[in-house]
């Protein structure tokens, strides 16, 4: 069963941050950035507990060709995108975003 993704605004923040600095570093780059987070998105989607918990109940998807990271979790029958951060910045960033 392919759930859907609820994309927080915060995360959104993160999303489109990432892209145009991509985008400033080549043309299409910022695209291609987020093709890579659409592919992993459906991944999520597809089967949700396929990556790993990490905290309680958040998992954590690496990206394949950038190095980002998205933070979500399983609400019934949604998944609920918290972040997506660069692998380098502190891993506990996101956890400010918890409810």
């Amino acid at each position: 069963m392919t759930l859907q993704i609820y994309i927080r605004p915060e995360a959104e923040s993160d999303l489109e941050d990432a892209a145009l600095w991509y985008q400033t570093q080549a043309a299409g780059l910022g695209y291609e950035f987020l093709d890579e987070v659409k592919k992993t998105l459906q991944i999520m989607a597809d089967n949700p507990e396929i990556f790993q918990i990490i905290y309680k109940h958040i998992r954590r998807a690496i990206l394949q060709r950038f190095p980002f990271v998205i933070y979500y979790q399983i609400e019934e029958e949604i998944i609920v995108v918290l972040a997506v951060i660069h692998a380098n910045r502190n891993p506990h960033d996101w956890k400010k975003r918890l409810n």
